[in-house]
């Protein structure tokens, strides 16, 4: 350990030196040859390189939709709630593209989705936080993890007059393809300037995660090759009577 007494003074490495800062102090060490890892180090290696590449894939799916800034903390968060769940996609529901406001500032009662693509929004009292409209973003995307390609998306857009009441709406979604469905419900404030960019008032939150339906395997059980004998009546006891022929020469 050396003690920097330059004028510049750095953090990081540099060549085989890193630079470091402890107690308001400058120093160096030396880089380490080798990194030694465990078997328990090689595994959790293994597995943030898995579930980052598949959070990397959902990011990427709804990115092309999204109209909202992402909070710069959603990449972390993301690949921590898969890591926590080991792969659990369903751990997913409720995740905010943007931390700081999610869609229930808006709607006070949750929109569900079902496997046969029906967006429903029940009726509600919609929060018009002093907009003149609402606009509402439907982001379906399919996701096929086994070989990190999106198979299908669909979305759909619609305003809201928060002045007026609000009488439900059923959105149907047609996503093909093969793999896991996500859904994304973005929401942002309309006011006389046009659609906000205040992060207060957007939001975009994944509602729900439903993973493909696998088939059920029915267990089929062979045999040898069955040898059928069938079986007769077993035949009465005949009794035979000896009798002895004298059979007289001529």
């Amino acid at each position: 350990m050396a003690r920097q007494k330059s004028i510049i003074l750095l953090t990081g490495k540099l060549g085989d030196k890193i630079g470091y800062q402890r107690n308001g102090k400058y120093f160096f060490r030396s880089t380490p040859q080798t990194v030694r890892q465990s078997s328990a180090t090689r595994r959790a290696s293994k597995r943030f390189g898995i579930y980052s590449t598949q959070a990397k894939s959902i990011r990427h799916a709804f990115y092309p939709d999204l109209d909202i800034q992402c909070d710069s903390t959603h990449v972390n968060r993301l690949n921590k709630l898969l890591i926590k769940s080991a792969g659990d996609h369903t751990a997913i529901k409720g995740f905010r593209f943007n931390k700081q406001t999610g869609i229930d500032r808006f709607l006070k009662i949750l929109p569900e989705f079902s496997r046969n693509g029906m967006l429903h929004i029940p009726p509600q009292h919609i929060n018009n936080e002093g907009f003149t409209a609402l606009e509402i973003k439907a982001i379906a995307v399919r996701i096929d993890f086994s070989s990190r390609r999106v198979t299908g998306t669909d979305t759909v857009n619609m305003l809201i007059d928060p002045q007026q009441p609000f009488c439900g709406a059923n959105i149907p979604l047609y996503v093909s393809g093969e793999g896991t469905l996500l859904l994304t419900i973005q929401i942002r404030g309309i006011d006389q300037g046009g659609l906000t960019r205040n992060r207060q008032y957007t939001a975009a939150d994944i509602i729900a995660v439903l993973p493909p339906i696998r088939p059920k395997r029915f267990r089929a059980h062979t045999h040898p090759l069955r040898t059928i004998t069938q079986l007769h009546p077993a035949l009465p006891s005949l009794h035979v009577h000896h009798q002895t022929i004298a059979i007289q020469k001529e």
